[in-house]
């Protein structure tokens, strides 16, 4: 089975060219093709021998999937579903901020996290990606908008933590000055809270942000939301987000997903603020968007911002996420779903 060069960091496809016999330099050339010019082909790197490109393509393909649905909303987001080479879809969101462009990318096919209100994990998890489809969300959305993407939020279909290992070659790749060479800063990192592997990645020190999915202050609330907190209860990941500040200097964003006559009442945000004040860290607080199936449905706009003002007042520093995207099924997972269901159904795919 052939294997993804587009998933090689630099180092590895330097290993790569020497046992191949080639000059150091060509390792180089062929990141540059891949992240800078993006290109799909191998024949399309034309300062390489043809006899060299042919033994690559032997045994390594060119991570470029194919768009096969592109809805945008009305307020310039513009979402995917990208068809893999193995036929497996996943998602990929572009929205439009002051600040330039941004991408929200999938890290798996399917998740298996099962929290409640999340449609990209009603189905269980197929598998994971690799590093270079990953990357291969972000250039695929370039080439549609013919527009730089200037952020990334790793927040798409699956968990982040639980793909560690091609999700740490994406960030290098993808930070390289070789290649697209966005900066870690401009990246944030999405878990619903994989304790060990935060741990970890906090020993990569890497300037990247990262975004805790919390969601409810405590115990019961969240474990009935998202069932990882039976693993990872929130004593142990407050805990281990403050040795992440600790090690890498960085500030923690919460994400909490206002959810009606669940986590909205004005003594959770006291027992949200009781948990997390003295941290530095922000509350990014999000209207949900509607997902079939799920038992929870959104809180007003009036109550979002009444439990952001109480936030505030308690020294929480707490932001309201503009809620992009609603007209086109922008809960995450759920135009993969509506696809798969067509599929099922044996009715024609919507055109790009």
């Amino acid at each position: 089975m052939k294997q993804c060069i587009s998933s090689l960091r630099l180092d590895a496809l330097a290993d790569l060219v020497s046992r191949m016999g080639q000059p150091a330099f060509r390792a180089k050339q062929i990141f540059h093709w891949l992240h800078q010019k993006q290109v799909t082909e191998f024949s399309q790197m034309t300062d390489q021998p043809k006899a060299f490109l042919a033994r690559l393509e032997e045994d390594w393909t060119i991570a470029a999937p194919t768009v096969r649905r592109r809805q945008q909303s009305k307020d310039g987001t513009v979402k995917y579903l990208l068809e893999l080479a193995d036929g497996n879809c996943i998602e990929t969101v572009a929205m439009q901020y002051s600040y330039g462009l941004s991408v929200c990318v999938s890290t798996q096919v399917g998740c298996r996290m099962g929290c409640r209100f999340c449609a990209s994990t009603q189905a269980g998890r197929v598998r994971n990606l690799e590093a270079g489809e990953i990357a291969s969300e972000i250039y695929t959305v370039q080439k549609d908008l013919n527009q730089r993407v200037s952020h990334i939020v790793l927040m798409g279909i699956g968990e982040p933590l639980d793909n560690y290992e091609a999700v740490l070659d994406f960030l290098r790749i993808i930070s390289s000055p070789e290649g697209v060479n966005i900066g870690m800063r401009n990246i944030s990192l999405s878990t619903c809270g994989l304790v060990p592997m935060i741990d970890r990645l906090a020993q990569e020190k890497l300037q990247i942000t990262l975004s805790i999915s919390l969601h409810a202050p405590n115990n019961p609330m969240r474990s009935k939301m998202m069932p990882v907190n039976d693993a990872y209860p929130v004593e142990e990941l407050l805990a281990a987000c403050r040795r992440y500040q600790k090690t890498t200097g960085r500030r923690i964003s919460f994400e909490y997903s206002m959810v009606r006559g669940v986590n909205d009442s004005p003594e959770t945000a006291r027992e949200l603020a009781r948990l997390i004040r003295g941290m530095g860290a922000h509350v990014n607080l999000i209207p949900i968007n509607p997902v079939d199936g799920s038992p929870y449905t959104a809180t007003d706009a009036q109550n979002v911002r009444r439990f952001q003002t109480l936030l505030t007042e308690l020294g929480v520093n707490a932001t309201v996420r503009r809620r992009l995207g609603s007209d086109i099924s922008a809960a995450c997972g759920q135009l993969r779903r509506e696809e798969a269901a067509r599929q099922a159904a044996g009715t024609s795919p919507q055109k790009p």
